[in-house]
């Protein structure tokens, strides 16, 4: 019986797009949570030795951020990500770290977020990661963004270093 009663809503939700929309003249009442799911891409990372690139080595390393958004208004929020980093190379793939980075969001005009995020590596490292965000697809019941970051690490007896990821991803 229950699983009639679950395919009943998910059908209602599905076929009823204006069962939890708001009205265009309405402001956004606040706070408001939301979900994100996004990809990753590093692109190169510096240290005193050097710089390397994601594709070096012959692998290749990609990261799948979750996360819940509480927007406190329309200036301000936070997030709670959680990004396992998975790496290829030519014998294996795994996920090789998993990291946890709260963030505070700084909302601006148009579409715009600068992103303040602390990041706990499971691998040891630690660090802050500043991004520059910006909502390119406004839809109804999703918003899709892309994203520049700026990923700085310490510890674990490695070299200070600071790399460059792009993001892309889906706010729902």
């Amino acid at each position: 019986m229950s699983k009639y009663l679950l395919a009943a809503l998910l059908f209602f939700i599905l076929n009823n797009n204006n069962a939890f929309a708001q009205t265009n003249n309405s402001s956004p009442t606040y706070p408001q949570i939301k979900g994100l799911v996004s990809v990753v891409q590093p692109i190169v990372t510096f240290d005193k030795n050097g710089h390397t690139f994601n594709f070096s080595n012959k692998s290749y390393t990609v990261i799948f951020p979750i996360a819940i958004l509480i927007l406190k208004s329309d200036k301000i929020g936070f997030a709670f990500e959680v990004a396992p980093v998975i790496k290829f190379d030519t014998v294996t793939s795994k996920v090789t770290n998993l990291v946890f980075d709260p963030a505070v969001i700084f909302r601006l005009k148009h579409g715009y977020n600068f992103v303040t995020r602390v990041a706990f590596e499971t691998s040891g490292r630690y660090g802050f990661t500043p991004v520059f965000a910006k909502t390119i697809i406004k839809r109804p019941y999703v918003n899709y963004f892309v994203d520049v970051g700026a990923p700085v690490r310490f510890g674990n007896t490695k070299p200070a270093s600071i790399g460059l990821t792009f993001q892309f991803g889906v706010i729902f």
